[in-house]
């Protein structure tokens, strides 16, 4: 059929294999739960014929309204919010949740996109770079106040599109080195982590001393970089001991194990590692896991669903879903790459890139390499607003796609 050239059915055949695939889990662990995620399913999917039959160019003209929008809807959260498991960051209308964090992502993808589309961008000038930056820096912001520190996260996803638009890489290796100190801090004596920064700081400097340009300005900013790093590696274990219990204890896990606080932040990593390993290669069979029948995994069917595929669907089921997601965010870079207008294009690494963030963390996070913060597993985890958010940002991808490839331009 005509019409249906340059739908990518590759794409679409997948999203429609993890959404199933994850109805189908989310029923073994609650089944009214999974009922009700066939539902939202059936909602995300007709929102998404309507995304289709929408002229591609509503999307650029209308993100600044709906990049406005979606920052309201946060702003919003303090004085009308809903506070569940101890974040206020949810609507609640009767039976009904809203969590509107999932859609300023999408505003903010269409807004980050619309502006380096613009003929003025170009991130060699100050200006345009610091834009780009506050595009994503303002609903960071609100997200932090609520706060969101697992939305957070996400939002550093953005800087790949930048990345990939021409922003230098230093950005990226700048907010690394920052984490890599903390966390190396808390582990061991912070003199000794205040002497590796300043013999790797002169190691470098010397291979690196004939590109530098000698001043006060220069000296200046590299003696100020290392104070901030050596003063990070010392407040790191005074950052950790201000910080609430909860958030303390998930952090505190990495290091001690999910044993030293099994009755609290570890409990649930305890049991999902136990799910994951009692799978075995090809797993216990639909509904036959004894720690998702006997629902001793609190939020097994959210944030916890990948243990229910470990121990259910065993070693291979687990591998071939990591698999599908690999192939649709490399799908989704791959189109992106292909596209001719450069909307698109940066819409498409955002959205690929959003997908990565939720991705890696979510399965980390199940698998104790990563603190618990609270991040779903994309079309996966049980939630209305986070499938329909993710399935909104699938459809307009796919809309966007499906219109380039059918340019004459």
């Amino acid at each position: 059929m005509k019409w249906a050239q340059g739908i990518d059915k590759l794409g679409l055949s997948l999203y429609f294999l993890l959404c199933g695939f994850a109805v189908a889990n989310i029923y073994s662990v609650e089944p009214a739960s999974g009922t009700r995620q066939a539902v939202w399913l059936g909602v995300s999917v007709f929102v998404g014929l309507i995304i289709f039959t929408t002229r591609a160019k509503f999307f650029e003209n209308m993100s600044g309204i709906i990049y406005i929008g979606g920052i309201l809807l946060l702003i919003g959260l303090f004085p009308f919010g809903t506070e569940i498991l101890g974040q206020k960051n949810w609507y609640k209308f009767g039976a009904l949740s809203l969590q509107p964090v999932e859609f300023s992502k999408i505003g903010t993808a269409l807004m980050l996109a619309n502006y380096v589309s613009g003929p003025d961008f170009n991130l060699k000038y100050k200006k345009s770079l610091w834009t780009s930056l506050a595009i994503i820096g303002v609903p960071a912001v609100v997200v932090l106040a609520i706060p969101d520190v697992g939305s957070l996260l996400v939002f550093t996803a953005f800087f790949i599109a930048l990345f990939r638009e021409g922003m230098s890489g230093w950005v990226f290796g700048v907010g690394l080195i920052f984490a890599a100190v903390f966390l190396v801090a808390l582990a061991i004596d912070p003199i000794y982590v205040v002497a590796a920064i300043v013999v790797i700081t002169a190691i470098v400097l010397f291979l690196n001393s004939y590109k530098i340009h000698w001043n006060v300005l220069s000296v200046a900013a590299i003696i100020g970089g290392v104070g901030i790093l050596c003063g990070l590696a010392y407040g790191a274990p005074s950052i950790l001991e201000k910080m609430p219990k909860h958030q303390r204890e998930r952090i505190e896990v990495l290091y001690k194990g999910e044993r030293a606080f099994r009755d609290t932040s570890g409990y649930n990593l305890l049991y999902s590692k136990t799910a994951i390993g009692s799978g075995g290669f090809f797993g216990k069979g639909y509904r036959e896991g004894s720690v998702t029948q006997g629902k001793f995994v609190p939020e097994q069917s959210t944030d916890y669903i990948f243990c229910t595929v470990g121990e259910e669907w065993g070693f291979f089921g687990s591998a071939m879903l990591v698999i599908v997601y690999s192939v649709f965010i490399g799908r989704i870079y791959y189109l992106s790459e292909k596209q001719k207008s450069t909307f698109n294009r940066v819409f498409g690494y955002c959205f690929a890139s959003i997908l990565l963030m939720h991705f890696s963390i979510n399965l980390g996070m199940v698998m104790g390499l990563f603190p618990t913060v609270g991040i779903p597993l994309p079309f996966f985890s049980y939630g209305g607003s986070s499938l329909l958010a993710f399935s909104m940002l699938t459809f307009i991808f796919f809309k966007l796609n499906y219109t380039d490839r059918n340019s004459l331009v």
